[in-house]
């Protein structure tokens, strides 16, 4: 072999054992996620009724115009902030219904209204239901906007809510005027903007306060047995 064809291999060796250093280099400085490191990073936020949150939020106060149903000075208070087309809500109603049976006397219930904006019939069944308040019949319009709703919005138009109105015997012509004058989208709105500062994101989203007043926020559809648990608790 001729002295240059040697000098050449030894150059070439050395500029293989140099690139060689360098990526080692940089693997160290910028290490290479596996693919779980990077889904477990960019995975999305699991739903609300898959995976259901609580934590502690501020004090709360109970309006007025609150909707409540068992007895006033229950020791545990549950605000449910629901959409009436929401699917995971039409899930929950059953077992708030079943809560109410079973507690009696120490769970009291109040509804306040989060329509999603993605759910086009939402807000104004949620005004529908106010104005069947006006005639004392606000759960049980609560009760038949949950058994017609269905996931595509069907169900729930204002020729839907103004039959249910007439099915329930209510005074339709004031049921429907006041539905139509949408006189209480405001309301509904103070509803949803209360919700926000409480830090509802979801629907439905659950705050449960205590006999010592301590709250949590319950975000999704739990199962009976969670929150018949987490009532426990709290009454002890």
């Amino acid at each position: 072999m001729s002295e240059q064809n040697s000098n050449n291999k030894i150059i070439l060796q050395l500029a293989i054992g140099i690139t060689l250093i360098s990526i080692i280099g940089l693997i160290m400085l910028f290490p290479v996620k596996d693919d779980a490191s990077k889904n477990n990073d960019e995975r999305p936020e699991k739903n609300i009724n898959n995976a259901p949150q609580a934590q502690q939020v501020a004090k709360i106060t109970i309006n007025e115009n609150d909707h409540i149903k068992g007895d006033r000075n229950a020791q545990i208070t549950m605000i449910e902030f629901s959409d009436f087309q929401c699917p995971y809500c039409k899930k929950f109603h059953p077992t708030m219904q079943r809560v109410m049976k079973e507690y009696k006397g120490q769970v009291r219930w109040i509804y306040r209204h989060f329509p999603l904006d993605f759910h086009r019939n939402a807000q104004k069944s949620a005004e529908a239901s106010e104005c069947a308040g006006e005639q004392n019949k606000f759960w049980e319009f609560t009760d038949k906007a949950f058994e017609n709703s269905q996931p595509d919005g069907t169900g729930l138009d204002t020729k839907d809510l103004k039959r249910y109105a007439k099915e329930m015997g209510l005074d339709t012509n004031k049921f429907n005027s006041c539905l139509l004058s949408g006189k209480f989208a405001n309301k509904v709105r103070a509803d949803m903007n209360s919700g926000k500062a409480l830090g509802v994101t979801g629907t439905p989203g659950t705050i449960l306060i205590d006999k010592n007043g301590n709250t949590q926020l319950i975000s999704g559809a739990f199962p009976y047995s969670d929150i018949k648990s987490r009532i426990d608790s709290a009454l002890k």
